[in-house]
């Protein structure tokens, strides 16, 4: 068995492209040595900022000899097919073989030499290479057919154990040549195989395994900053970008003006982020320090001193002008911002960010005011809603937009609004996904809701919903946010009714008396539009938000089939208390004995009490259905004939377990309402024991019906046990 090691050195690859690069190159290497038959027993790839590099490990010197068969006509078959399968394989008829009347070609094919396999291959898998983003150089560039590599590609090695694959793309032949670090050992390296590929870089300066250069950086830059008695802000992401960037990482840690500090931390952390790839530090009180970690890619003999100057010097340069950004903002009140949102188009169909801010602070104003939102003031969630988006125009939020909202919060503390006021400005983007936090504070619930309330109603109210996989707005996403932010803080929001207080903006906005009779039509029409199809989205957002919380499907569906509920604490209260009933004893045969009810109900077309059928109306085998017997009796006084005791004994336990769930579910004790339920068991147990439903008299068969639809019904004032799987 043989090793094969492959390197594509190029120009500098993203650091954000070689993760998957890497992966890349193993997956399709893999696929054209699985045409040939091969396998590696192991695959490794690395990735660095100027190559990619693979080694498979223990291949075969050679392919296995293999015979393939095909079939082809019948003995006697006319001279026409005979030829033409003849050309097909490309044989004489006497080199056919003959089975049970049928010819057969069969052609044995030697095994090939692997060098020939992977000498096809590595052509192969750089033309099918897909980059995010790629290019052609040089003069092949000028044909359309030339490959095309992420930067220009400068070398190849590719050794079969110590043997060199040959094979030439894009006017690079393969060798067995590479070079080293870019200014440690920039000269030629030749590998003599895939056993010293690693070791020969490293000697040179490139550590090849991207997860060796994190583990270097992370620790390296931990423990620079430990020694200046700080402690690292750890950040994966920038974690692998530094990776990405460097063959020979070095971390450093370097220092900025302490005066820089009163700018807000997110925006130094973002400043020295974003634009150069630096970590932070804290300091022992867990506030932002003024030092940063720099990665660089030589070990330079002064330690790197001049290093870390040049690096301060940038990093001053981009701080003073995030400190300007914010001392200019500063002196605008954050309501004469808010005139500049009549200038920010929302979207075409729905007017301006004004316009939002306006339907926005009203529907806070209303959730206040109607104590949807306990303990809130009106007036500051009306104030928080207006100056909401007014950080959008900002010097600084325009120069990072990640900073919206956390900068009106910073600029609304520091021109004395209310401290509510500040913090609802601050959060009410949240919770943005999954895992983020949730806002408690009054003011801030108003505001998050009223904004992600009104996203959803206008873009449904344009008739523009998200489609299959397609989301452009993140109206999935504001729609978990309601649920988040209603199931977190317990409130009790009529879906309906805030639905109607969103679209009021969308009058305010769309119709006047100069509105033509066609346009308050489709108005109208598609405001009824949103009536249908709001809710149900609702529904569907809560249900895999629910699944992922570890609430059976099924039980979600047993409550949402009840229709009606539009209260969605209430709705998930009374799911809850349905998963933890039906994982009894008495849950599990209650279920039972319903769903034999139910079935036997269903074949003798007994409508539920939602869907009543006419009292003396006919099933479909002729039976009448039981009409007033369905209704609540009193012991054997309901029957109008001498009942069995088991027909009276389930008959008493509705009339006692009916009244009492009723009574428990309006008062949203959903678990006493099952346990009301939970005496049914024993008697529909016995009931099915010793009673026979389809008894010949129609009166005595009416009457026990009228009883399992009792025993039904009063079940489904829960939930639809039908729905229930088990």
């Amino acid at each position: 068995m043989t090793d094969f090691l492959l390197e594509l050195r190029s120009e500098e690859i993203p650091a954000r492209m070689q993760e998957k690069a890497r992966e890349d190159l193993a997956r399709l290497f893999a696929a054209e040595l699985d045409k040939a038959g091969l396998k590696a027993a192991e695959t490794i790839s690395y990735a660095t900022p100027r190559r990619l590099a693979l080694i498979l490990k223990g291949l075969p010197a050679e392919t296995a000899a293999v015979s393939e068969e095909t079939k082809g006509p019948r003995v006697g078959a006319p001279p026409q097919a005979l030829e033409g399968f003849l050309r097909k394989t490309g044989l004489t008829a006497d080199q056919l073989v003959e089975r049970d009347g049928v010819l057969f070609a069969v052609v044995d094919k030697p095994g090939r030499a692997t060098a020939e396999v992977l000498a096809a291959a590595i052509p192969a898998v750089i033309r099918a290479f897909p980059w995010p983003k790629s290019m052609r150089w040089g003069a092949p560039s000028l044909s359309t057919e030339s490959p095309r590599w992420v930067r220009p590609l400068q070398g190849i090695v590719a050794l079969f154990g110590s043997d060199v694959v040959p094979c030439a793309i894009a006017g690079v032949t393969s060798g067995a040549a590479t070079v080293g670090h870019r200014f440690h050992h920039p000269g030629v390296i030749t590998i003599g195989s895939a056993d010293d590929y690693v070791e020969k870089l490293r000697a040179c300066h490139v550590i090849v395994d991207g997860a060796e250069r994190r583990a270097i950086i992370a620790l390296g830059a931990k423990m620079a900053a430990q020694k200046a008695g700080l402690s690292l802000v750890e950040d994966e992401g920038l974690l692998f970008e530094n990776a990405g960037l460097t063959e020979w990482p070095m971390p450093l840690l370097g220092r900025f003006d302490e005066a820089f500090l009163a700018v807000p931390p997110e925006v130094i952390q973002l400043t020295a982020r974003v634009n150069q790839k630096y970590f932070v530090c804290r300091d022992a009180a867990g506030k932002l320090a003024n030092a940063f970690v720099c990665v660089a890619n030589i070990d330079a003999a002064d330690g790197g001193e001049k290093i870390v100057a040049g690096n301060q010097k940038v990093l001053a340069a981009r701080l003073s002008d995030a400190r300007f950004f914010y001392e200019t903002d500063l002196k605008v009140p954050l309501g004469e911002q808010v005139a500049k949102l009549e200038k920010i188009v929302f979207h075409e169909k729905l007017g301006t960010v004004a316009d939002k801010v306006q339907r926005v602070a009203k529907l806070a104003e209303w959730l206040a005011a109607e104590k949807i939102v306990p303990n809130c003031d009106p007036a500051l969630a009306r104030r928080a809603a207006e100056l909401a988006k007014a950080d959008l125009v900002t010097g600084m939020v325009c120069e990072f937009p990640e900073l919206q909202g956390l900068m009106g919060g910073y600029y609304a503390a520091a021109q004395v609004e209310a401290p509510a006021v500040a913090a609802a400005i601050r959060d009410h983007y949240k919770p943005v996904g999954q895992g983020d936090d949730v806002p408690t504070d009054p003011v801030t619930v108003a505001v998050a809701l009223a904004d992600k309330l009104d996203t959803l109603v206008a873009f449904f109210f344009a008739d523009m919903p998200p489609t299959g996989s397609k989301d452009p707005f993140a109206l999935r996403r504001a729609a978990l946010g309601v649920l988040e932010l209603l199931t977190r803080n317990g409130l009790r929001l009529n879906l309906w009714e805030g639905i109607t207080r969103g679209l009021r903006g969308m009058t305010d906005l769309r119709v006047s008396p100069e509105t033509s009779d066609e346009a308050l039509a489709a108005h109208n029409a598609a405001m009824e539009s949103v009536f249908t199809s709001l809710p149900t989205f609702f529904a569907d957002r809560l249900k895999v938000q629910q699944r992922e919380a570890g609430v059976r499907h099924d039980l979600i569906d047993a409550v949402f089939a009840l229709g009606g509920e539009d209260d969605l604490v209430r709705l998930l209260a009374r799911v809850k208390a349905l998963q933890a009933f039906v994982g009894t004893e008495d849950g599990a045969n209650l279920l039972a004995g319903y769903k034999r009810a139910a079935n036997i109900l269903k074949k003798e077309g007994v409508a539920t009490a939602s869907a009543p059928a006419e009292a003396g109306a006919q099933g479909s085998d002729g039976l009448h259905n039981p009409g007033p017997l369905l209704s609540q009796g009193n012991g054997d006084a309901g029957f109008a004939y001498d009942p069995e005791p088991a027909e009276a004994a389930l008959a008493a336990a509705l009339d006692a377990a009916e009244p009492k769930a009723t009574a428990a579910i309006a008062a949203e004790q959903f678990e006493d309402a099952m346990a009301a339920l939970a005496i049914l068991r024993a008697p529909i147990d016995a009931f099915f024991d010793s009673v026979t439903v389809n008894d010949a008299d129609p009166v005595k068969r009416a009457a026990r019906l009228g009883l399992l639809a009792r025993m039904r019904d009063a079940v489904h004032n829960v939930a639809d046990f039908a729905k229930i799987e088990g």
